[in-house]
């Protein structure tokens, strides 16, 4: 399961990486500005961007510290972010490199801030991401993770994820704030910061980023308009079963820190 998921992103995420590199909402918005000002970065700092995308990340936060390495598992979207960002302001200080993140090519003890923006509900283990973020940290480093949240509720946490699957089936699963929790303490981190926030979401172009029919649009407005009341809550949907249908997304910002035992 765990092969044939990692093999369905590099599918989709490679059909999409030229929307993903364009899109205006993973450019600017999506949390982006918060995660600059949690960082609290040194200028000397070595960063390893996880999972880069679109490159956005790294193209942000590459101006404040000495090295900024991108790094994404689908080779297609690499290289197009690539392409963006070496035309970019600092450039120069942009390393590449294709990489599973459950499984990072690079040595113990070797970046400062490892960062991991919108795209950790898609590996099959975060477990093994978290803790292998943790080896290539130097001691007193930082883990800064932003991504989808599910509540804690069980049945209304498997409902979002079933919903988030249809419109991107690359989707692993999103997690509840208490297992974010787990997984950074049971990993030796110290938890430095947890937020969460919301982000609305219009239906229409945030599915056709995922090259998603008209009939999967159609399912997607159903599931809204059938959802049970704690979900819909959640979701808060709005004018569903229309184009103009929106949804509210929940978001998590969780910043660990390696242990200094010097």
């Amino acid at each position: 399961m765990s092969d044939n998921l990692k093999a369905l992103n590099q599918e989709r995420y490679a059909r999409a990486a030229e929307k993903y590199v364009a899109s205006t909402t993973h450019a600017t918005g999506m949390g982006l500005p918060r995660l600059l000002e949690l960082a609290e970065m040194q200028s000397h700092w070595r960063v390893l961007d996880v999972a880069t995308g679109g490159g956005h990340t790294a193209l942000h936060f590459a101006p404040h510290v000495a090295e900024v390495v991108a790094t994404d598992f689908t080779e297609r979207m690499l290289q197009k972010a690539k392409e963006f960002l070496i035309t970019q302001a600092e450039g120069d200080k942009m390393r590449f490199c294709c990489a599973d993140a459950e499984v990072l090519p690079f040595a113990s003890n070797s970046f400062d801030l490892v960062t991991c923006r919108v795209a950790a509900h898609h590996f099959p283990d975060i477990f093994a991401f978290v803790q292998d973020a943790y080896r290539v940290l130097r001691a007193g480093g930082i883990l800064l993770v932003h991504d989808h949240v599910v509540p804690d509720d069980t049945n209304m946490a498997e409902y979002i994820n079933a919903y988030e699957k249809l419109r991107d089936p690359a989707h692993a699963r999103a997690l509840p704030e208490y297992e974010w929790r787990g997984v950074f303490l049971d990993s030796g981190f110290e938890i430095q910061h947890v937020e969460q926030f919301t982000i609305e979401h219009d239906i229409v172009p945030w599915a056709k980023r995922q090259n998603c029919s008209d009939e999967t649009i159609e399912q997607l407005n159903i599931l809204l308009l059938r959802a049970p009341d704690a979900v819909a809550k959640w979701m808060q949907p709005q004018l569903a079963g229309t184009v103009h249908a929106r949804y509210t997304d929940h978001h998590i910002i969780i910043k660990g820190q390696k242990p200094d035992n010097s």
